[in-house]
Order: C-alpha cells, then sequence, then structure tokens
C-alpha cells in the first residue's frame, strides 16, 4: 500500500491545505501548522519542477504528506514529478477510464507500465539510495483522479473501478462549470453530482476527497463521508489575514 493509501485508511479524515504561493517559505510554514496533506498545485499556480522541489525539500522534515497536481495527464510531466520525489499525484479533468488507465501506467516502470526509467539520477530513490526502488515504487506512488466535468461525472463508476486509481478527488469549482453554474457549486445540480461522485467511489472501496469552499463546507462534507478534504489555501490564508488585521485598526 502507498503511504498515501496508509494515512486515507485511518479511522480519520485526512485535512488538508492548497498550496499556490510556488514558494518554499510559505510551504514550510504551512508543512509545521498541522495539516495532513499539503496540495501543490502546477496546474493554476505558478509552480516550476525547480520550484516544486524547494518545496519538497521544505517540507521533508514535518509530519505532512506531498500531493502534487500536474498541469495536465501528461505522461513527461508525470514522470518527472515522480522523479523529484512527490509520492502522490492528483491528476486533474480525468474524464473517462480509458484516460485514468493510460494515468496509472505512467506512473509505473515497465512492464507494468510505460514511465521512462530513471534511478541512480533520481531524487525519489535517494539518487539510487534505495535499492528495491525500480522494482517496488509503483507500491509506494498513489494517483488520485479528479472528476471535475460531465464526461468525469458520467464515467465516474468506470473510473473509479481502474486498478491503480487509488482514491477519487472532486473539483467542485470546474464541475459547476461544467454543468452550466459557472462560479455556482453550491447549486443543486452541482451538489446531487458531488453525491453521486461520493457514491461511485464508495462502490468501488475507494476514498474520495473535496476541495471544501470554507469552513461549514468542509465540516459538511466530512460528515457526509469525504476521507480527505482540503479546507483552504495559503493565498487565501494571507489574503483573508491581511484584510482582517487592516480593517481591526480604525
Amino acid at each position: 500500500m502507498s503511504i498515501f493509501g496508509d494515512l486515507v485508511s485511518r479511522d480519520r479524515p485526512l485535512i488538508g491545505l492548497w498550496q499556490a504561493f510556488a514558494n518554499a517559505y510559505t510551504a514550510e510554514i504551512c508543512a509545521g501548522a498541522g495539516y495532513d496533506w499539503l496540495l501543490f498545485d502546477g496546474e493554476h499556480a505558478p509552480n516550476t519542477l525547480q520550484t516544486l522541489l524547494s518545496q519538497l525539500q521544505a517540507v521533508a522534515s514535518y509530519p505532512v504528506h506531498p500531493i502534487a497536481r500536474p498541469p495536465a495527464g501528461d505522461p513527461v510531466i508525470i514522470k518527472q514529478y515522480l522523479d523529484i520525489g512527490f509520492p502522490t499525484l492528483l491528476v486533474p479533468m480525468v474524464d473517462t477510464a480509458n484516460q485514468a488507465r493510460e494515468l496509472v501506467a505512467a506512473t509505473r516502470f515497465p512492464p507494468l507500465g510505460t514511465r521512462g526509467v530513471a534511478s541512480a539520477t533520481s531524487r525519489a530513490s535517494r539518487f539510487g539510495g534505495i535499492q528495491d526502488y525500480l522494482a517496488a515504487a509503483h507500491e509506494r506512488t498513489a494517483l488520485i483522479a479528479q472528476i471535475e466535468s460531465r464526461r468525469g461525472l458520467d464515467a465516474v463508476a468506470e473510473i473509479a473501478a481502474v486498478v491503480g486509481v487509488e482514491a477519487i478527488f472532486v473539483g467542485p469549482a470546474d464541475l459547476a462549470a461544467s454543468l452550466g453554474h459557472l462560479g455556482n457549486p453550491g447549486h443543486g445540480d452541482v451538489q446531487a453530482a458531488i453525491a453521486r461522485i461520493l457514491e461511485a467511489a464508495k462502490a468501488a472501496d475507494k476514498p474520495c476527497g473535496i476541495f471544501a469552499v470554507d469552513r461549514d463546507d468542509a465540516s459538511r462534507r466530512i460528515q457526509q463521508g469525504f476521507r480527505f478534504v482540503s479546507i483552504g489555501t495559503d493565498v487565501g490564508l494571507l489574503a483573508h489575514g491581511a484584510k482582517e488585521l487592516r480593517g481591526a485598526i480604525a
């Protein structure tokens, strides 16, 4: 079982925080705040391999699980993210079971998959220091499929059933837009779709996560049965804190 799989199987939900500053200093601050996982965003944040690497190194000594979201399910990008040491990837816009199978293959060395082979030059192998790295890397790597479109919703049961997809994650903002409710993830149609995704994950015996829109939503999602929940972003914390502090002084 992967590290993520072991964590998410615990008897309490995992609480996470989105990282969008692309900065090792802020990542280290957040790593020491008691979250179970941090999501390093390569899709909508200005991250490069170098900024992601520096953040991984900054949080390595803290008891927090690093997850990366690549900008797309590109096998080349997946290979690079794994080589620098991310144990878990959350891939956006997974729309079909066939796409999910290709993503799983991209996380595994041949003959189990299509990932390009690197060991001695790879940080993930401790530069050759992990003797069984090539043989066991797939057992330590977790792939999370993010469902955030009408196509993904329609295929969610098949996606969740794919062997090697370790968990499902809901992206409410894009899902709302895809369903015709841009900027309104609270719409009844979107809420029904979220419940459908959760049930499909449960039916496949896969944990399901979600990006909560606020604190109250996070509490509801935990009660609903989501196993890992993002409760905010580093950017949001700074923006809210700065405004609150300024507003406290007349």
